[in-house]
C-alpha cells in the first residue's frame, strides 16, 4: 500500500512479496477488504502500543508516548504513507473507516487514560478528551510533512507543562 496505494494493491503480490501461495492467502482475507482491514488494525496499533514499560508518573509517561511518536515517524515513513492511504480511503468506504475509526478508538483511549492520569495527579489541567484528539490531529498532519514532528510534538509536550 506504501508503494502503489489502494489501486496498486493486489492479493497476488501481497501473497508472492510475503512468500506464500495465493490460496493461503485467500485462506486468511478472503477479500481484498478484509486485509485492508487487518492492515489498518496492525498499522494503527503501532501508534497507540508504544512500548511495555509505561512510566508511572503521568508526565513521564506522556513525554515517552510522544517520544515514541516521534521515533515512530522517524524510523518508519512507509507506516506514515499507508495510514495517510487509510485515512483518505475511509473517507469514502464505509468498511474502511468502520475498521479505522474502530482501532483509533483505541489509541484514543489509551491517550484519555494517561491525560486523565495526569489530571488527577495534577501534572497538568487539560480536557482529555480534546488533548487526545489534538494528539492524534497533530500525528495525522506531521504524516504528511514528517519534518515538522519535533517542532510539533516540542509544542505538545510545552503545553503539557503545568507551569504554563
Amino acid at each position: 500500500m506504501a508503494e502503489g496505494g489502494f489501486e496498486g494493491l493486489r492479493l497476488r503480490q501481497v501473497a508472492e512479496d510475503v512468500g506464500i501461495d495465493h490460496s493461503t492467502l485467500h485462506h486468511h482475507f478472503a477479500t481484498k477488504q478484509d486485509l485492508i482491514a487487518a492492515v489498518a488494525d496492525y498499522a494503527t496499533r503501532q501508534f497507540w502500543v508504544l512500548g511495555d514499560a509505561v512510566p508511572e508518573d503521568p508526565a513521564d509517561a506522556m513525554r515517552a508516548h510522544l517520544a515514541g511518536l516521534r521515533q515512530l515517524i522517524n524510523d518508519w515513513p512507509e507506516l506514515l504513507v499507508v495510514t495517510a492511504e487509510l485515512d483518505l480511503r475511509a473517507r469514502r468506504d464505509p468498511e474502511i473507516a468502520v475498521a479505522l475509526d474502530r482501532q483509533q478508538a483505541g489509541w484514543r483511549e489509551v491517550l484519555v487514560s494517561m491525560l486523565n492520569r495526569g489530571n488527577v495527579g495534577g501534572a497538568w489541567a487539560v480536557d482529555a478528551a480534546a488533548c487526545a484528539e489534538l494528539v492524534i490531529a497533530v500525528v495525522k498532519g506531521v504524516r504528511l510533512e514528517p519534518d515538522l514532528a519535533g517542532p510539533a510534538f516540542a509544542q505538545l509536550e510545552q503545553l503539557l507543562r503545568r507551569d504554563t
